[in-house]
């Protein structure tokens, strides 16, 4: 990931006309108010990150993305890392979630920083500053919390929550029902130690904002805002996030660059403009112009390509991007395989699909241990027709064997039959 820049805090007045034009601006609290104080001077603000899981995926990238938007435009970020909210979870609709034990909370409180902290700039006017709710929560007595943050929740406003209500039926524990007086005390204890008065998040946590604010108001007697961006949809209306080999992990240990970028690249022609707008710093002008592109000439994925390889630099690096398409043009025969790096390659051709042989097999064992053919039959019809191809050159001997120089880095072969249908095949 790349390390953000020093900023200045000389406030950008366009923000709010950028966010919204974005689409960023799913829900806010009064939005005169919210634009004039964004006008005025440099807002503290924060988002929080639960630390569910040990990665950050696409739906965090939408808040990490805006908090640097909004850092870049002159405002004061406070990214909080929920050691204390991630020992037990936001309620969901599906049912009560599994408690992690504390190390492991702690450590992914740790992978998480560090998948933040490359997004936001820690010097300057308005640097960042990352805080962790365990430091306010872990001490802080039952009887205190009840007196000084339950007392400002009325029951029946928290059972009127859509998640709430939607639990009640199978039951919801009193530790989930709870969780939104966590997140709102942050909101109080960040606006009390820092002077932040705007929090954001996804539209889902909107129950969560707004009582945050409301909290705010009651104990302290402040006005403070709220913003929610929106939760990113398929054309058809169904959540992104998921590959098919998982959910979309920020953590190149758990999603190769390489699978990010062709995520990305395979993004609907209808959803381009929405996500050039949502997770690119390109200009305005730009955008327009790929979505019309798109529009006009969807063939050439004009803006697939854009799209891809500026979130793939954002969050892995101009590097990274560079060897994700290469590894694509070498694997379609456009490029030259030997210039990829063991890592690289084994990631493309994890997502190809892949298997194993052992030294000496022979070009008809390989295609079927591939999956490429069903038969040894067929494998010998395919070469004999000149559809097989090993390295991207075509087979021509339904007797040969593959020897220690057509090995790729890391032992690897590369098996195509016509133009679009190949495998990997790692020999040892």
């Amino acid at each position: 990931m790349r390390q953000a820049g020093v900023v200045s805090a000389a406030v950008d007045p366009g923000l709010w006309d950028d966010l919204t034009w974005r689409g960023l601006i799913a829900n806010s609290t009064d939005a005169d108010a919210l634009r004039a104080a964004l006008s005025a001077g440099s807002v503290g603000f924060y988002v929080g990150f639960d630390p569910s899981a040990p990665s950050l995926h696409m739906g965090h990238l939408v808040q990490v993305l805006t908090a640097k938007r909004l850092q870049l435009a002159g405002h004061t970020p406070y990214a909080l890392v929920g050691g204390a909210t991630g020992m037990i979870g936001d309620p969901r609709d599906a049912g009560e979630r599994v408690l992690n034990p504390l190390d492991t909370v702690q450590e992914w409180v740790a992978r998480i920083r560090s998948q933040i902290e490359p997004f936001l700039s820690f010097e300057g006017d308005n640097a960042a500053t990352m805080v962790n709710n365990y430091d306010w929560t872990a001490g802080l007595s039952t009887i205190d919390f009840l007196r000084d943050i339950g007392k400002h929740f009325p029951v029946n406003r928290m059972l009127a929550r859509d998640v709430v209500r939607n639990r009640l039926e199978d039951g919801i524990s009193y530790t989930e029902f709870s969780y939104v007086l966590l997140q709102s005390m942050d909101f109080l204890e960040l606006f009390r130690r820092h002077g932040v008065t705007l929090q954001f998040g996804g539209s889902d946590q909107w129950g969560n904002l707004t009582a945050g604010v409301e909290l705010i108001r009651r104990a302290a007697g402040e006005r403070v805002h709220a913003i929610a961006t929106p939760l990113m949809t398929k054309a058809d209306g169904t959540k992104y996030g998921k590959t098919e080999g998982g959910a979309l992990w920020l953590d190149p240990a758990m999603l190769s660059p390489y699978a990010f970028h062709q995520f990305w690249l395979n993004a609907e022609d209808e959803k381009v403009g929405e996500l050039l707008r949502v997770f690119t710093f390109l200009p305005r002008e730009e955008i327009e112009a790929l979505e019309k592109q798109t529009a006009d000439e969807p063939f050439r994925r004009a803006g697939q390509r854009a799209l891809a390889d500026a979130v793939t630099t954002e969050v892995h690096g101009e590097r990274e991007t560079q060897q994700a398409k290469a590894a694509a043009a070498a694997l379609f025969g456009t490029g030259d395989l030997h210039d990829l790096d063991a890592t690289t390659l084994a990631a493309a051709l994890g997502e190809a699909g892949s298997a194993s042989a052992p030294s000496g097999t022979g070009v008809v064992d390989l295609l079927l241990a591939s999956g490429l053919v069903t038969s040894k039959g067929e494998a010998r019809r395919t070469i004999a027709e000149g559809g097989a191809y090993l390295n991207n050159e075509r087979i021509t001997d339904v007797e040969a064997v593959p020897g220690s120089g057509d090995l790729l880095p890391g032992g690897w072969l590369v098996l195509r039959r016509g133009k679009k249908r190949l495998a990997g095949i790692q020999v040892g």
